[in-house]
């Protein structure tokens, strides 16, 4: 499996496994999963050489970094990140947990959402309890974005709270060395570029918004973070299953049902794929690579043969004809680092 090392200004040295691996999907993302199942999946990443796992208290409402703890039990050489924000409480009888038709078989859970110094520390506290972990090497600041709290009115006083409070208890443990690295998990780019502009932050979590559909991202963040020395670790790299499975009816882009110009776009890009004898998928999952700032891909798996397939993409070899025909045609930044453009590190 291949490797990146991350470091900046004294911080670091974390080596990611250019396959990481998100339990979101382990803690009942959609459909339940058994403990036996998850440990299986989670086994098979490690027999494949995935040695970078994030994790976070909403998945599952605890149950995935329970499961975690399983996986990773007398283990060593691997680095873990979690999040921080949310706050678990359990629910009374008759109150329905957090998520109803999004986490199947969890526990009987409500999220609070406090990202105040002292809720940023016993979310640590907690998170450590539930992995069984000494250490969690990476923390996130969780969901600080627009996708999760709707308005800029709800989001403001959240962002205004963890900058007076939550950033400055990351900011200790991490003087600590409580902790390695201090970031944010969120599923906007814009989002990410507000807090780098206010803190000294590590690596960002970037879910779905640097993929092979979506390049905004190198107007403006990208390379600013990279001039930072800022890791970049990317999910959801298939657009939420678009990119896997192309586009077809009832293919997901962003949680949802594809657009027709969503689908439209994705077939173009598949028309290229397919001209160049490369399968979509493989080309969705290389592609962020290709930026010097990415460290690691994490996309979801429920299943070791999930897992496996994530493994074969990324062992896939692109021909850099492929990223200059999506360029010709459009489909692509033009400023997008690829391999025939700009070497990946090492």
């Amino acid at each position: 499996m291949k490797s990146r090392t991350w470091t900046r200004a004294g911080h670091g040295p974390l080596t990611f496994t250019e396959l990481g691996f998100g339990t979101a999907p382990l803690g009942g993302l959609y459909r339940p999963v058994t403990p036996e199942d998850a440990h299986a999946t989670m086994t098979r990443a490690w027999d494949l050489g995935v040695r970078y796992f994030d994790t976070a208290p909403l998945y599952g409402l605890g149950q995935a970094e329970t499961r975690l703890n399983r996986a990773l039990h007398g283990r060593t050489g691997f680095i873990t990140s979690s999040k921080v924000g949310r706050l678990l409480r359990p629910t009374r009888p008759g109150e329905p947990h957090t998520g109803v038709g999004k986490w199947f078989d969890v526990p009987n859970r409500v999220e609070i959402y406090d990202y105040s110094y002292d809720g940023v520390m016993r979310s640590v506290e907690f998170s450590l309890e539930r992995t069984g972990l000494d250490r969690i090497d990476i923390l996130y600041v969780h969901d600080l974005d627009l996708f999760t709290h709707k308005s800029l009115a709800a989001l403001d006083p959240l962002r205004d709270s963890f900058m007076a409070g939550g950033y400055k208890a990351l900011i200790a443990l991490r003087d600590q060395k409580v902790i390695t690295a201090i970031g944010g998990g969120i599923n906007e780019w814009q989002q990410c570029d507000w807090l780098m502009q206010r803190g000294d932050f590590d690596l960002f979590l970037l879910a779905g918004r640097y993929t092979l559909l979506e390049q905004e991202a190198l107007n403006t963040f990208l390379p600013e973070a990279l001039k930072r020395g800022i890791g970049i670790i990317i999910g959801g790299p298939y657009n939420s299953g678009i990119l896997a499975t192309g586009a077809k009816p009832g293919a997901f882009y962003n949680y949802d049902i594809a657009p027709p110009e969503i689908l439209a776009r994705v077939a173009r890009i598949e028309a290229v794929c397919t001209a160049h004898g490369i399968r979509l998928v493989d080309a969705a999952f290389q592609f962020p690579l290709q930026h010097p700032a990415v460290v690691s891909i994490i996309p979801g798996a429920q299943t070791p043969g999930e897992v496996e397939a994530n493994a074969r993409a990324a062992a896939a070899v692109i021909p850099p004809a492929l990223w200059a025909d999506l360029k010709a045609q459009g489909l692509m930044h033009p400023a997008a680092p690829t391999a025939a453009s700009t070497p990946a590190p090492e």
